[in-house]
């Protein structure tokens, strides 16, 4: 996998498009000046003007492949309690507590110095699933079998139990606003539940696979979700529809530049911070950058380092 820069620009029809380069390797050893003139010479979207940025990008790609090489880790705590392998572990949003979620039934909150805080007991079954509502980090989630349950992570006290899906939870987030919860299930639905009484809203259908992956735009107002049935699908909250599809093989790809959907399980989903942009992780090895307003797919990610280049000119 070798880096790549990531060219976007405005097709004939006017519409935003993009196409990948890979660069080859990259070391100190790079003439970048001869790599920039290639690129020109061979790229007909490159001109003359775009070999300063060109040439700063690489160079910038170069310090961060330079940066991960020299990255080293250290063991700071063991965290010691679960009797049987985790399922997930999370920071709250201030990465003062951390939350272990296990077979043995049990959820634990500890401080990042080892000491648990919190043990959350009373579900039946392993716990699938465990989340803070971030960034307030005063409500955690749990699912287990078909039900979940909302605790109190300051306390441990189990506010509400949450019934109502047909087949084990796999998944769960909250809103950022802390007032909505979307939990996902391997019976293919999703759904959305008031934070404060404990009641659901909506039921969303329309998946075929387990749910792997569910998250919330910045602003609330739309859902992702990642399936193993291979796609992911933008729902809007308040009507509880679904907006678009991501398969990458519906009727409004055109492009030659935009590549087919992902050929295997779905296995995270996430909105950018604006929320215009998603990202989607599948088994098949690729990420996949979607636009949010159309579900069109914009790029897919297979090596470990990119840069964007912007055009404003019409493919020839």
């Amino acid at each position: 996998m070798h880096p790549r820069i990531i060219l976007e620009y405005h097709g004939i029809n006017g519409d935003l498009e993009t196409k990948s380069i890979e660069l080859g390797s990259l070391d100190p050893e790079t003439d970048v000046d001869a790599l920039v003139k290639k690129l020109v010479r061979e790229e007909g979207l490159i001109s003359e003007s775009n070999k300063e940025a060109l040439q700063k990008m690489i160079f910038k790609l170069m310090d961060k492949i330079k940066d991960q090489e020299s990255q080293r880790f250290e063991l700071v705590q063991i965290l010691r309690g679960h009797l049987l392998p985790l399922t997930s572990c999370s920071f709250n949003k201030s990465c003062s507590k951390i939350l272990t979620a296990s077979f043995d039934r049990s959820c634990r909150v500890w401080d990042v110095f080892g000491e648990e805080l919190l043990t959350l007991e009373g579900h039946d079954g392993p716990v699938n699933a465990a989340a803070f509502n971030n960034p307030l980090g005063d409500r955690i989630v749990t699912g287990s079998g078909k039900l979940a349950r909302l605790w109190d992570a300051n306390s441990g006290q189990c506010l509400h139990v949450l019934k109502g899906h047909e087949g084990r939870i796999t998944c769960a987030s909250f809103n950022l606003q802390s007032s909505v919860l979307c939990t996902g299930s391997s019976d293919g639905g999703l759904k959305l539940w008031d934070v404060e009484i404990g009641l659901a809203i909506l039921s969303l259908r329309g998946h075929s696979g387990d749910i792997s992956s569910v998250s919330f735009s910045t602003d609330g107002d739309k859902i992702l979700s990642g399936s193993f049935d291979n796609t992911a699908k933008i729902w809007d909250v308040r009507t509880g529809k679904c907006l678009h599809t991501l398969s990458g093989h519906g009727s409004e790809i055109k492009s030659k530049q935009l590549q087919d959907g992902h050929r295997g399980y779905i296995s995270a989903a996430s909105f950018d911070f604006a929320g215009h942009l998603c990202l989607t992780g599948s088994f098949d090895g690729t990420c996949k950058l979607w636009r949010v307003k159309n579900g069109r797919c914009m790029d897919t990610l297979r090596g470990r380092c990119h840069e964007k280049l912007h055009f404003q000119c019409a493919e020839g």
